[in-house]
């Protein structure tokens, strides 16, 4: 609903501190003046902010006497408007109804006719609230009177969206959307994004949801489609109420999100859409919103017999119900807590509560004897009321004349349409015994129909004999064919199974065959290298053997040539390892030794075989292996894998540089990186080495103190790698160093 409010309150960090501070400012200013009376306002302002009744209350009656004798009745009529907000807000009808007519009986007084009608327009929201529908309406048409004469089409609007409201609680959904969309028009024009767009799109999504068929088809509107276009206009109105941050809006809207995705089927949605109401309207001043919503969510937990939610939901709207004196709330809690603790077999637990329920429901029948009888008379009151509003506000004073003598013709009318009724429940009398005999005269023809129909099944039953001998026939030459098509079946799956098996075959020679040649061209590579490289070494060896022969050489050319040939020795013999350990690997019956060891022990025994190379450079190798580090590997390959990692990491690494070893475990493997800062390798070389057929064997490259290379360390290492079910990646960029990542399944 809609209504007008003056003023706004301010955020204050500690409410208290602002109060007292007001109030010594009110109690050092003793002069009773204009002065005085802004102090006094701002007061029960602040009393106002706190839900403070009885301290509102007594500086609105402060207020009132001082504005009295200093003649500022503006001050006077806005004390008790602002009286009239505060209890409307808190659900007080009786006193917000009070405050609201003194109000208007002052503005009236100083002429402020626009505060004279905003103030009609929260007093017709009030009424709708109780509901007296027949003074809400008369108050609305009065701040309508004032709107139209001042030009005020917001607040015209506002009271447009009110009297939608009477339409939906009489549950003519048709006359409301007429309404609806005025107020929406005027609303827009003037800001899209005003708060009133968002209200009027929420209750238009409403009066879709909650109307009859009957009313949705006066709309022009298919049953069918109800549900699509209530969701289309709350998310219209969800779109502006959060771009003002309205949680007013936001609130109750998601509870209706949730009736209608309820409806839909879409269970999920709905339970999101209960729990985010249930979430936003537990933070608002409106507890009614909140204990509503709380029901809500509680028959959705029902309907899924999540019986423990839904009782401790209810519990909590129950509570909210009896604090805030919201009947329908509290007989809604008792009536679910009764068929709750049924479902659940706590039967006396259930007639305590059914009998709370019975209490309340007679309550709220007590409160309700009143107002049926404005509600038996509502009809043709409002219709009266309705059409002297509009009356009001199409036509001119003469022609306002011609259409009160109108009105008296359509009184007598109204007093002819019993008679017509009468005639009607004549003319439905009549009908009725026509039908009577329409229904003998059908009886009838179905006995005859019956006879016929039995004259036809003994024909069709001859005839279902002759189709039957003739199935039998059929189904004898079918099972012939049948076979027949069994045999030719059987004879192509037998076609297709030996053809699919040859093609097999010859997939597995092509792949042996294209494995053999790669094994041929890394063999020939082998030899090459052996053949070139072994031959300096043995050379230099026979050099050597001759000079030592001769006696012609100095010891320190002894020493000299000894530590050549040490280091040439010492290549070749790596060499010669590599090639016997890559040989053992090609052989069909080298399989690794598979058991759990400690990675970091074993990386420790490989630095120290490498320690007195690595100090020749002067270079650094740490290991960061955490002791711990188990794998299930073959520990003497795992050795040698990390051996040639690290032996390419000092040949490639510059003197006075570090090498890192570490580890780290990835799901289930245990991933163990050797990392220098070298010349790095080339692009195209990392991809050829990441590639899981790598089989090629490199040229030798010296190192950056010349050293001297294989050139199958590294495909040995790949080799060994895979018959360990791990893998060996490389990540590498040139003149900045390499990281070679070996990844062993975890112990």
């Amino acid at each position: 609903m809609f209504f007008i409010s003056i003023g706004t309150f301010a955020q204050v960090k500690s409410p208290q501190l602002k109060l007292d501070s007001l109030l010594k400012v009110n109690g050092s200013h003793v002069k009773q003046d204009s002065v005085k009376l802004v102090i006094l306002k701002e007061v029960y302002y602040q009393y106002m902010r706190m839900k403070n009744f009885d301290k509102s209350e007594e500086f609105v009656n402060k207020t009132v006497l001082l504005a009295k004798k200093l003649n500022l009745r503006r001050f006077e009529a806005q004390a008790y408007y602002k009286l009239g907000m505060f209890y409307h807000g808190f659900t007080n009808f009786q006193k917000a109804e009070e405050n609201y007519k003194k109000a208007i009986e002052v503005y009236t007084i100083i002429d402020d006719l626009d505060w004279v009608a905003g103030t009609y327009l929260n007093l017709g929201a009030l009424y709708t609230g109780v509901p007296y529908y027949v003074k809400a309406l008369d108050a609305n048409q009065k701040a309508i009177a004032i709107f139209l004469k001042n030009g005020n089409e917001i607040d015209l609007a506002s009271c447009y969206a009110n009297i939608s409201d009477i339409y939906m609680d009489l549950g003519q959904q048709d006359n409301a959307l007429n309404y609806l969309q005025k107020a929406l028009k005027i609303f827009i024009k003037e800001d899209p994004n005003d708060r009133g767009v968002a209200v009027v799109y929420h209750s238009i999504g409403q009066a879709y949801f909650t109307a009859s068929n009957e009313n949705l088809i006066k709309m022009g509107v298919k049953p069918s489609q109800k549900n699509a276009l209530a969701i289309e206009n709350y998310n219209r109105s969800l779109k502006v109420a959060q771009a003002n941050d309205d949680q007013t809006v936001i609130g109750p809207l998601n509870k209706d999100f949730g009736e209608v995705y309820e409806a839909m089927g879409e269970k999920d949605l709905a339970l999101k859409a209960y729990q985010k109401a249930n979430e936003i309207n537990s933070k608002a001043d409106h507890k009614d919103d909140y204990a509503y919503s709380l029901l809500a969510l509680s028959n959705f937990y029902e309907k899924d017999k999540e019986y423990s939610k839904a009782e401790n939901l209810l519990i909590e709207a129950l509570k909210i119900g009896q604090q805030s004196n919201l009947l329908n709330v509290q007989r809604d809690a008792y009536l679910n807590l009764s068929s709750i603790d049924e479902k659940q077999g706590d039967f006396n637990q259930s007639l305590k509560n059914y009998k709370q329920y019975i209490v309340i429901k007679d309550q709220i029948f007590n409160q309700e004897k009143e107002k049926e009888i404005i509600r038996r008379q509502l009809q043709i009151d409002f219709g009266v009321k309705e059409k002297d509003y509009q009356l009001k506000q199409q036509l001119t004073n003469v022609e306002l004349q011609r259409q009160v003598l109108l009105a008296k013709q359509q009184q007598q009318e109204l007093a002819l349409s019993d008679q017509e009724k009468t005639l009607q429940r004549l003319t439905f009398l009549k009908k009725q015994a026509d039908l009577e005999n329409e229904k003998k005269f059908q009886t009838n023809l179905l006995k005859q129909q019956r006879l016929k129909a039995q004259l036809d099944k003994e024909i069709k039953d001859k005839q279902i004999g002759l189709q039957r001998t003739e199935l039998k026939f059929n189904r004898n030459v079918n099972l012939i064919l049948g076979i027949l098509a069994s045999i030719l079946l059987a004879s192509a799956l037998f076609v297709y199974y030996t053809q699919r098996k040859t093609a097999k075959l010859n997939k597995i020679v092509s792949e042996q065959k294209a494995e053999l040649e790669k094994l041929g061209k890394v063999k020939d590579r082998i030899f090459s290298v052996v053949s070139h490289d072994m031959r300096t070494p043995v050379n230099s060896l026979i050099s050597f053997t001759q000079l030592l022969e001769d006696g012609n050489i100095s010891q320190q050319e002894l020493t000299k040539y000894a530590g050549l040939l040490k280091t040439t020795l010492g290549y070749t013999s790596s060499m010669m390892e590599n090639l016997l350990n890559w040989a053992s690997s090609q052989m069909q019956g080298f399989k690794p030794i598979i058991e759990k060891f400690d990675v970091q022990l074993c990386a420790q025994e490989v630095v120290s075989a490498l320690h007195a190379i690595a100090v020749q450079k002067n270079i650094t190798i740490v290991n960061e292996i955490k002791s711990g580090s188990m794998c299930l590997a073959d520990m003497n390959m795992t050795a040698l894998i990390l051996r040639n990692l690290l032996s390419n990491s000092i040949k490639f690494t510059a003197k006075n540089e570090t090498i890192k070893l570490s580890s780290q475990s990835v799901n289930n493997m245990m991933a163990i990186a050797v990392r220098d800062n070298g010349v790095g390798l080339l692009k195209n070389q990392v991809d050829n080495f990441n590639n899981s057929g790598y089989q090629e064997i490199g040229k030798s490259t010296l190192g950056t103190n010349k050293e001297k290379g294989t050139g199958i360390g590294l495909i040995l290492c790949q080799t060994f790698t895979t018959l360990m079910n791990g893998s060996l990646h490389v990540e590498s960029e040139e003149n900045k160093g390499s990281v070679f990542t070996l990844s062993l399944p975890k112990a």
